[in-house]
């Protein structure tokens, strides 16, 4: 059977808890590579974002190169513009910051002379610095009070350790997605902000899903000594791995198409926004749901007085369980002390025997067992004590025989 027939059917499993710490290594370091993008290259913001002007117009077989000049000759500084070819469409998109109505006119006046366009072919969008700026304040007021009602319901839902993880991985999410956009040099729209709502939605589901089976599989695990809180926490991982990753695939199809097919190929320079954010946001939310909140969850209940005493008597039990092992293994029949090799145990609970003893409970015959039996009699009994012979007669012990 193949690796990825066990993985599809459920009999892989995978130690996720045990090698946090290498997952918290990759996400540092990736954190601290988006954190400097964002920091150095910065975000290449909209217009409804920065404020300015947006001149779109046929390009008539000329070139960006042509689009600067045209900038200068009406007074404009063309190093401060941004300048896109659209090939779909054949035209020329050049946004400038924020112009005054007498240099959009001569911006406008110089494209129609140099480029042959129409007045009706221009099309021309401003946007004032303070709508920018009143824009970029409600995106963040809504971030922040969405992330607060997200804490406030998984705080209630589960507990406030499990909210504390989660709002951890939502910011991982968050910000590995800027940086994506900071690294990538895409452009900051209303879309953008829409597509990260949407983002950290699907985390925080894929997250509650994780956390669910970890509050069942850990339900009265305080009063047991099977497994600890770890290990538990590590099960319901295998047992949602499946899950999570079908359905992140699921969604990352038409994203992908939207991002690769729609924006890479097609051009359609409006839907990259959209679809880089979600691309990066979905497939980010899946590994910090498997790979950071839940060993992070796990870091935060070890420090609990009854998760360290319920680890205690799980080690307790297993060390007592083990000398119990090695003492049977000693003193069983036919098995030399110190040769014979170790029968590898039931995993669970302690204290269960060993897998490989098959003797226990099997019926043994007594002392007598080698005398021949009669057919029909009871194990054991040999064959000249059965039943007596009959008498002749039919008269009693001891007594006379009739004539």
């Amino acid at each position: 059977m193949s690796a990825i027939t066990r993985f599809y059917r459920g009999e892989f499993w995978f130690d996720f808890i045990g090698r946090r710490k290498i997952w918290y290594l990759f996400s540092g370091i990736l954190l601290a590579i988006c954190i400097i993008s964002m920091i150095v290259r910065g975000f290449s913001l909209g217009i409804d974002f920065s404020g300015g002007a947006v001149f779109q117009f046929p390009a008539n077989g000329h070139s960006v190169e042509d689009a600067r000049g045209t900038l200068s000759s009406a007074g404009v500084n063309p190093n401060d513009a941004v300048i896109q070819q659209l090939e779909t469409s054949k035209q020329l998109r050049v946004q400038t910051p924020v112009l005054t109505d007498a240099q959009t006119d001569a911006v406008t006046k110089q494209v129609t002379e140099d480029f042959g366009a129409k007045d009706t072919d221009i099309a021309v969008s401003t946007v004032g610095a303070s709508w920018g700026s009143t824009i970029t304040n409600k995106a963040i007021e809504g971030l922040v009070i969405f992330l607060v009602l997200v804490m406030a319901y998984l705080t209630f839902r589960f507990e406030w350790k499990m909210a504390a993880a989660a709002m951890v991985a939502l910011i991982h999410d968050l910000v590995v997605t800027l940086g994506i956009y900071s690294l990538v040099g895409f452009e900051v729209t209303p879309s953008t902000i829409i597509a990260l709502l949407a983002i950290l939605g699907f985390s925080l589901y894929d997250t509650v899903v994780v956390f669910d089976r970890i509050r069942e599989n850990t339900a009265g695990i305080a009063t047991s000594s099977r497994r600890t809180y770890a290990e538990a926490t590590n099960d319901s991982l295998n047992e949602t791995l499946i899950r999570s990753l079908n359905t992140s695939f699921i969604a990352l199809i038409p994203v992908g198409s939207l991002l690769f097919v729609g924006a890479g190929l097609l051009g359609a320079g409006t839907l990259q926004d959209l679809a880089l954010a979600q691309f990066v946001g979905i497939a980010s939310g899946t590994y910090s749901s498997l790979f950071l909140a839940s060993p992070l969850l796990v870091d935060f209940k070890q420090r609990e007085p009854a998760v360290q005493a319920l680890q205690a008597r799980v080690l307790r039990a297993r060390a007592s369980a083990a000398r119990t092992g090695a003492a049977a293994d000693a003193t069983a029949p036919g098995r030399s002390t110190g040769t014979a090799p170790r029968v590898p145990r039931l995993a669970g609970a302690a204290g269960e025997v060993d897998a490989g003893v098959a003797d226990v409970g099997e019926e043994r015959e007594p002392a007598s067992a080698g005398v021949p039996r009669r057919p029909g009699a009871r194990p054991g009994q040999p064959a000249g004590r059965g039943r007596a012979a009959p008498r002749r007669g039919g008269g009693r012990p001891g007594g006379k025989r009739r004539r």
